[in-house]
């Protein structure tokens, strides 16, 4: 089940294996937490304009302790994603941006799957740093209604893939 796209003028072949929320998780998802923040600190500011009593201050303490906590988790679970991985067979090609790189199979020495997280992750540990470090990780593609705490299948796949690329 092999595709090929066309994107950025380079033809992409192979199947994708990340996650298609990876765009909405790391670009549209903080613009509406921090937004609705906005909002929870400014709409006082509004409502209270030109009256002589300003809004207590725990009211702008707690959004702005909140958007740190948002901050922290989408730095741990979500920025550091790739926005895309392609499974080229004998390799993987992991895209951040405009900068790619191919991984192959052989090179990986360790993957974990974190399933209970939101986004779940694989994590792909590399024998030499890349250049995207020695650790990249990507959020696979699951079903709607994918068991919690089954492994994604693509999981076990992979290691049987990464254990005879290393074999040979």
């Amino acid at each position: 089940m092999s595709t090929a796209t066309k994107e950025g003028g380079r033809l992409l072949t192979g199947k994708r294996i990340s996650s298609r929320n990876t765009f909405f998780q790391k670009k549209v998802l903080p613009v509406l937490l921090f937004g609705v923040l906005a909002l929870a600190v400014a709409a006082p500011i509004m409502l209270t304009r030109g009256r002589p009593n300003a809004p207590p201050w725990p009211i702008f303490t707690a959004p702005l302790a909140v958007a740190v906590i948002f901050y922290v988790l989408l730095r741990r679970l979500v920025f550091d994603l790739a926005d895309e991985v392609v499974d080229e067979g004998d390799a993987l090609r992991v895209r951040f941006g405009d900068e790619e790189e191919r991984i192959p199979l052989a090179e990986i020495i360790n993957l974990s799957y974190a399933g209970i997280t939101n986004p779940p992750r694989i994590t792909l540990t590399l024998r030499t740093a890349g250049r995207f470090g020695r650790e990249v990780s990507f959020s696979p593609q699951q079903g709607f209604l994918s068991p919690l705490f089954r492994p994604n299948p693509l999981v076990n796949e992979l290691i049987e893939r990464v254990d005879a690329a290393r074999r040979r």
